[in-house]
């Protein structure tokens, strides 16, 4: 057999988990030298926000947005210590930020001063506009799409991430969000939860935070990707640095289309998917989008064998 097309996916806000990244920096040099200059140009110990916590100031979205990032970087640092890098990436939400800093469309250093920006605007928004989050499951698209239109008689709701064929996050003004849970359940989906998020990521709630990433985007220089690079707002690969620009501010309000991505990667000859960084969420949706795709998480020694045993 020939050598394994690595795909590389990075999760996104909801992954974060105290104690994140620790284990890595403890271990290794590189993990630990991105976790300082973390520290270093925040001005702040987000390292030992990551490592200890505690819990409800990781949660915060100024905080939860760089810590993944961040997070993200460390594993990857370790990956390519190990000589291992992606073919193609992409990223979930947030971590389509990780995922650009493994095609060198940008460095660390720019990427996290992106990405704080991203997480005061979310977090600014979501104080403005207050909102929720649901998981719908065992729905298709049809039906999503039709519980959306029945509960906005209770205020804006729309779905927000295309996860797996059967779980579709929606997102809104939470009267809306509450409605959308019953009638789902209504409809059959026992399982359909409202989700621990500090605002309505995704939808026309949060559109506040648009202009603050459009600007900092704007003055950012970009390179074109260096490896394969799918795009949430598509589910396409982008090549162009302009078009990946666009995409970044306008996935603030789109839908991400996740089980597109994944679908795109594997059609362009994906083998293995490797989930870097904190959590395994991404590894446990992949299995729903295509039984056939084999996942492995990398955010602690301990998973660095399963990822070579995949690789071979």
């Amino acid at each position: 057999m020939g050598l394994k097309t690595i795909a590389m996916i990075f999760p996104g806000q909801g992954s974060q988990a105290v104690g994140m990244g620790r284990e890595l920096a403890e271990k290794w040099p590189a993990a630990r030298e991105v976790f300082e200059r973390a520290d270093a140009l925040l001005g702040r110990p987000l390292s030992r926000l990551c490592f200890e916590g505690p819990e409800e100031q990781l949660k915060q979205t100024a905080n939860t947005q760089p810590a993944l990032y961040v997070t993200s970087a460390a594993a990857l640092a370790v990956l390519h210590e190990e000589g291992i890098e992606a073919n193609i990436v992409a990223g979930h939400s947030l971590g389509e930020y990780s995922a650009l800093l493994e095609a060198r469309v940008f460095d660390f250093e720019t990427g996290l001063k992106l990405v704080q920006t991203r997480g005061d605007a979310f977090q600014e928004a979501g104080r403005a506009r207050p909102g929720a989050m649901a998981a719908l499951l065992q729905l298709d698209g049809d039906a999503v799409n039709q519980i959306c239109a029945q509960a906005s008689s209770r205020g804006t709701v729309v779905p927000a991430n295309w996860n797996s064929p059967e779980q579709i996050v929606i997102s809104g003004e939470p009267a809306a969000v509450e409605e959308a849970v019953r009638l789902a359940r209504e409809a059959g989906s026992l399982r359909s939860v409202m989700l621990p998020v500090s605002g309505a990521f995704h939808s026309p709630l949060v559109a506040s935070a648009v202009e603050p990433m459009t600007k900092a985007l704007a003055g950012t220089a970009l390179n074109p990707p260096d490896c394969q690079f799918v795009a949430n707002v598509s589910g396409e690969l982008t090549g162009d640095e302009e078009r990946i620009r666009d995409g970044l501010a306008d996935q603030i309000v789109s839908c991400v289309r996740w089980a597109d991505s994944i679908r795109t990667m594997a059609g362009d000859g994906a083998d293995v998917f490797i989930e870097v960084g904190s959590g395994k969420v991404l590894t446990g949706l992949l299995r729903r989008i295509d039984k056939n795709l084999t996942g492995v998480p990398f955010g602690k020694p301990d998973d660095l064998e399963a990822v070579k045993a995949a690789l071979t």
